[in-house]
Protein backbone atom coordinates (compact mmCIF):
# COMPACT_ATOMS: atom_id res chain seq x y z
CA UNK A 1 0.00 0.00 0.00
CA UNK A 2 1.21 3.40 -0.77
CA UNK A 3 1.84 6.17 2.28
CA UNK A 4 -0.59 8.35 1.18
CA UNK A 5 1.46 11.01 3.82
CA UNK A 6 4.02 11.65 1.60
CA UNK A 7 5.16 12.74 -1.73
CA UNK A 8 8.00 13.71 -3.83
CA UNK A 9 7.78 16.84 -5.71
CA UNK A 10 10.82 17.69 -7.94
CA UNK A 11 11.56 20.21 -10.66
CA UNK A 12 14.49 18.90 -13.07
CA UNK A 13 15.22 20.26 -16.64
CA UNK A 14 16.41 17.76 -19.05
CA UNK A 15 18.57 18.74 -22.37
CA UNK A 16 21.53 20.30 -21.69
CA UNK A 17 22.95 20.02 -18.81
CA UNK A 18 26.55 20.99 -17.28
CA UNK A 19 28.19 17.72 -16.11
CA UNK A 20 32.06 17.43 -14.80
CA UNK A 21 32.90 20.71 -16.70
CA UNK A 22 30.97 19.71 -19.92
CA UNK A 23 28.02 20.11 -21.22
CA UNK A 24 25.86 17.05 -22.00
CA UNK A 25 22.09 15.91 -23.42
CA UNK A 26 20.03 14.47 -20.79
CA UNK A 27 17.31 12.58 -21.42
CA UNK A 28 16.18 12.56 -17.65
CA UNK A 29 17.51 15.18 -15.68
CA UNK A 30 19.94 14.97 -12.61
CA UNK A 31 17.06 16.09 -10.29
CA UNK A 32 14.38 13.51 -11.54
CA UNK A 33 16.75 10.91 -11.01
CA UNK A 34 17.17 11.34 -7.35
CA UNK A 35 13.31 11.97 -7.06
CA UNK A 36 12.60 8.71 -8.68
CA UNK A 37 15.13 7.35 -6.02
CA UNK A 38 13.66 9.00 -3.56
CA UNK A 39 9.97 7.79 -3.86
CA UNK A 40 11.20 4.07 -4.50
CA UNK A 41 12.55 4.30 -1.23
CA UNK A 42 10.34 6.14 0.63
CA UNK A 43 6.91 4.57 -1.34
CA UNK A 44 5.72 7.93 -1.71
CA UNK A 45 3.44 9.97 -4.35
CA UNK A 46 5.38 11.75 -6.97
CA UNK A 47 5.11 14.93 -8.70
CA UNK A 48 7.04 17.01 -11.41
CA UNK A 49 6.59 20.97 -11.24
CA UNK A 50 6.52 21.96 -15.27
CA UNK A 51 5.87 25.26 -16.33
CA UNK A 52 3.64 26.25 -18.95
CA UNK A 53 6.56 27.76 -21.03
CA UNK A 54 9.35 25.20 -21.28
CA UNK A 55 13.15 26.08 -20.47
CA UNK A 56 15.36 25.81 -23.35
CA UNK A 57 16.88 22.75 -24.63
CA UNK A 58 20.27 24.68 -24.69
CA UNK A 59 22.04 24.79 -21.61
CA UNK A 60 23.52 28.13 -21.79
CA UNK A 61 19.97 29.58 -22.99
CA UNK A 62 18.38 28.12 -19.86
CA UNK A 63 21.02 29.48 -17.34
CA UNK A 64 20.32 33.00 -19.01
CA UNK A 65 16.78 32.48 -18.63
CA UNK A 66 17.24 31.17 -15.15
CA UNK A 67 19.21 34.52 -14.19
CA UNK A 68 16.24 36.65 -15.77
CA UNK A 69 14.10 35.06 -14.00
CA UNK A 70 15.95 35.22 -10.59
CA UNK A 71 16.92 39.03 -11.31
CA UNK A 72 12.97 39.87 -11.91
CA UNK A 73 12.13 37.85 -8.90
CA UNK A 74 9.28 36.01 -12.08
CA UNK A 75 6.94 33.11 -10.85
CA UNK A 76 6.91 30.94 -14.38
CA UNK A 77 3.26 29.59 -14.12
CA UNK A 78 2.78 26.29 -13.80
CA UNK A 79 0.84 23.76 -15.77
CA UNK A 80 -0.73 22.11 -13.22
CA UNK A 81 -1.66 22.74 -9.03
CA UNK A 82 -0.85 19.93 -6.69
CA UNK A 83 -3.56 19.63 -4.13
CA UNK A 84 -1.02 19.29 -0.69
CA UNK A 85 -3.68 18.55 1.59
CA UNK A 86 -3.29 15.10 1.96
CA UNK A 87 0.44 14.94 2.75
CA UNK A 88 2.21 15.53 6.00
CA UNK A 89 5.70 15.42 4.44
CA UNK A 90 7.05 17.09 1.02
CA UNK A 91 10.28 16.11 -0.57
CA UNK A 92 11.22 18.97 -2.34
CA UNK A 93 13.68 18.75 -5.40
CA UNK A 94 15.57 21.24 -7.74
CA UNK A 95 18.61 21.81 -9.37
CA UNK A 96 21.38 24.41 -8.00
CA UNK A 97 20.10 27.47 -10.23
CA UNK A 98 22.02 30.90 -9.69
CA UNK A 99 22.88 29.85 -5.79
CA UNK A 100 18.90 28.95 -5.17
CA UNK A 101 15.67 26.73 -6.47
CA UNK A 102 14.73 27.80 -9.81
CA UNK A 103 12.06 30.35 -9.79
CA UNK A 104 9.16 27.89 -10.67
CA UNK A 105 9.83 26.09 -7.18
CA UNK A 106 9.34 29.50 -5.96
CA UNK A 107 5.72 29.39 -7.82
CA UNK A 108 5.18 25.95 -6.43
CA UNK A 109 5.59 26.96 -2.58
CA UNK A 110 3.81 30.11 -3.03
CA UNK A 111 0.68 28.65 -4.07
CA UNK A 112 0.52 25.52 -2.13
CA UNK A 113 -0.96 25.72 1.19
CA UNK A 114 2.14 24.30 3.25
CA UNK A 115 1.61 25.26 7.24
CA UNK A 116 2.58 22.37 9.40
CA UNK A 117 3.77 20.29 6.58
CA UNK A 118 7.35 18.85 7.10
CA UNK A 119 9.33 20.06 3.92
CA UNK A 120 12.47 17.13 3.20
CA UNK A 121 15.25 19.37 0.60
CA UNK A 122 17.19 17.78 -1.82
CA UNK A 123 19.29 19.46 -4.56
CA UNK A 124 21.51 18.55 -7.68
CA UNK A 125 24.59 20.74 -8.27
CA UNK A 126 27.64 20.85 -9.92
CA UNK A 127 29.47 22.27 -7.01
CA UNK A 128 27.40 24.85 -5.50
CA UNK A 129 26.05 22.26 -2.88
CA UNK A 130 22.31 23.69 -1.02
CA UNK A 131 23.69 27.76 -1.68
CA UNK A 132 21.26 29.51 -0.09
CA UNK A 133 18.09 27.50 -1.21
CA UNK A 134 17.15 26.45 2.77
CA UNK A 135 17.03 30.17 3.68
CA UNK A 136 14.60 30.86 0.74
CA UNK A 137 12.53 27.80 1.73
CA UNK A 138 12.12 28.63 5.20
CA UNK A 139 11.05 32.69 4.17
CA UNK A 140 8.48 31.47 1.94
CA UNK A 141 7.08 28.47 4.31
CA UNK A 142 7.54 30.23 7.85
CA UNK A 143 4.73 27.99 9.07
CA UNK A 144 6.68 24.08 7.69
CA UNK A 145 8.84 22.25 9.62
CA UNK A 146 12.40 22.71 6.84
CA UNK A 147 14.14 18.95 7.96
CA UNK A 148 17.76 18.07 6.69
CA UNK A 149 18.99 18.50 3.75
CA UNK A 150 20.70 16.91 0.76
CA UNK A 151 22.77 18.05 -2.00
CA UNK A 152 24.08 15.63 -4.70
CA UNK A 153 26.43 16.00 -7.50
CA UNK A 154 24.45 15.78 -10.66
CA UNK A 155 27.42 13.82 -12.17
CA UNK A 156 27.08 11.22 -9.84
CA UNK A 157 23.28 11.05 -9.17
CA UNK A 158 23.06 7.51 -10.80
CA UNK A 159 25.35 6.24 -7.44
CA UNK A 160 23.76 8.26 -4.79
CA UNK A 161 21.04 5.53 -4.02
CA UNK A 162 23.63 4.88 -0.53
CA UNK A 163 24.12 7.98 0.33
CA UNK A 164 20.65 9.03 -0.39
CA UNK A 165 19.49 6.15 1.59
CA UNK A 166 21.65 6.66 4.62
CA UNK A 167 20.27 10.36 4.43
CA UNK A 168 17.08 9.16 4.95
CA UNK A 169 17.30 7.21 7.12
CA UNK A 170 19.00 9.88 9.52
CA UNK A 171 15.91 11.90 8.75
Amino acid sequence: MKNKKSIVVYFSHKGNNYVNGNIINLKKGNTEVVAEKIQNLTDSDIFEIETMRSYPIDYNETTEEAKRELNINARPELKKILDISEYETIYLGYPNWWNTMPMSVFTFLENSRLEGKRIVPFCTHEGSGLGRSIKDIEELCPDSKILKGIALYGSRVKEADEEIKMWLEKL
